[in-house]
């Protein structure tokens, strides 16, 4: 008869191809795609037997990860809160005392050996428990993401004591049962669920850390006093590759804090993109605006444009004839961001911007005379009854237009004073 044992230790975020920090719609879209990837009725029948066990696999991911409770019970003991042989499964309360005697080697009865299952069975030694992962952002600038970035940086952290090897107190000494918690590790505690709604809940005992012991003041370690652990200093190093994105997840294996009895978590960082002063990006692509003078726009031109996140002159070379409107797109192909692990980049589009010269920059007529004699002439006159010659005002705002009027199509709106103060609409008096 086949044993058991513990529950398979998969990654449920890997079935369905999707980050640690996915939200419920990414977890639904990916659960589609993958259901019609491997469902057995889309594939021949010699691949049908395959395609069941996976499409049953991606079934139970989205149902573990699609509901927040069973998520966090997921990220917090892994497949182990839904080992049916241990009071889990899809549909059951989570056994708590298998929770602790993973997480601390010891059961609610307390007295455990580390490593050992108590339970009526004898299922034997386990995998230590995973620690938590430490996560933070890191903020990053575009020029970084552009060129790859090594960092080093010092960080502290929790280690097991090398003098009493993580039992927090002195060779030979032996701890005594903590008072708080009566050996069990779990205190239970009161949680507010709402107005004047509470609920019982059991909590790690933070006296004893959830082991049941603790050893008097005297027989502690000296050099951890009794805390099982003590801070370290380590230089850490994380590079960034060429072309990473925002959002992304560099990943430091096993150097979270350590905790006895437990294989320790990562360090996982998360890239935020700081907004940058030339360049936006979209994907592999970058744009930006592209400023040239009037002249420019209509005789072209030959000169370095912007400079580019590695420092380089972008040069371009517009020809004479060949007019630029405001608004235009120039695209340079192979001058946005690097694709990774690839020699190949994404496109650079140029926005062109003409800066048109100031109010009187030419007092002298004869040089307009000879700018209209150049420039195309004016638009054939409009035929009409009658003619009024109008004033104008030159920098009017377009958020103006219609803002008086209380038409919803208007370019300002308009705002009801009553709902602006929370209240009903109100009728005019008759």
């Amino acid at each position: 008869m086949a044993s058991s044992g513990p529950a398979e230790e998969i990654d449920l975020y890997e079935i369905l191809e999707i980050s640690k920090s996915s939200t419920k719609d990414e977890i639904k879209k990916a659960y589609r795609r993958a259901a019609l990837k491997h469902h057995p009725d889309k594939v021949p029948e010699d691949r049908r037997a395959d395609a069941d066990a996976k499409f049953k696999a991606v079934s139970q991911a989205y149902e573990i990860l699609h509901d927040e409770e069973k998520r966090h019970l997921y990220d917090t003991h892994g497949m182990a809160a839904f080992d049916p042989s241990r009071g889990g499964g899809m549909g059951a309360e989570v056994d708590l005392d298998d929770i602790l005697q993973q997480m601390f080697g010891m059961g609610v009865g307390g007295g455990m050996p580390p490593g050992f299952d108590g339970g009526a069975g004898g299922r034997g030694p386990k995998r230590p428990r995973r620690g938590r992962d430490e996560e933070q952002k890191y903020e990053v600038t575009l020029e970084e993401l552009y060129k790859g970035k090594t960092v080093k940086f010092a960080s502290t952290k929790n280690v097991i004591c090398s003098h009493c090897k993580g039992s927090g107190g002195k060779e030979k000494a032996k701890p005594q049962t903590c008072e708080r918690c009566k050996g069990q590790g779990v205190t239970v505690g009161l949680r507010s669920v709402g107005p004047g709604l509470v609920t019982q809940e059991r909590m790690i005992c933070d006296t004893c850390e959830g082991t049941g012991k603790v050893f008097k003041e005297k027989d502690k370690c000296k050099k951890c006093k009794g805390k099982r652990t003590t801070p370290e200093k380590k230089v850490l190093e994380i590079y960034i590759p060429r072309g990473a994105r925002e959002g992304e997840r560099i990943v430091l294996e096993g150097e979270a804090d350590q905790v006895p009895d437990q294989t320790p978590g990562d360090i996982v960082f998360t890239l935020v993109e700081e907004d940058h002063d030339i360049f936006q990006r979209a994907g592999d692509d970058l744009s930006a605006e592209l400023d040239i003078t009037l002249a420019e726009a209509l005789c072209g031109f030959s000169r370095v444009v912007l400079k580019h996140l590695d420092g380089r002159g972008i040069h371009l070379n517009h020809p004479q004839g060949k007019v630029l409107r405001p608004g235009q797109i120039l695209k340079v192909e192979g001058e946005g961001m690097p694709l990774k692990k690839s020699d190949a980049k994404g496109d650079l589009y140029l926005v062109v911007k003409i800066d048109f010269p100031e109010d009187g920059w030419a007092s002298d007529p004869a040089t307009f005379e000879s700018l209209q004699k150049v420039l195309p002439g004016p638009e054939p006159p409009i035929e009409a009854t009658e003619v009024d010659e109008v004033e104008f005002e030159p920098d009017a705002e377009i958020e103006d237009f219609g803002a008086n009027s209380g038409d919803p199509r208007a370019g300002g709106g308009w705002e009801d004073d009553d709902e602006e103060e929370g209240g009903a609409a109100q009728c005019p008096q008759q």
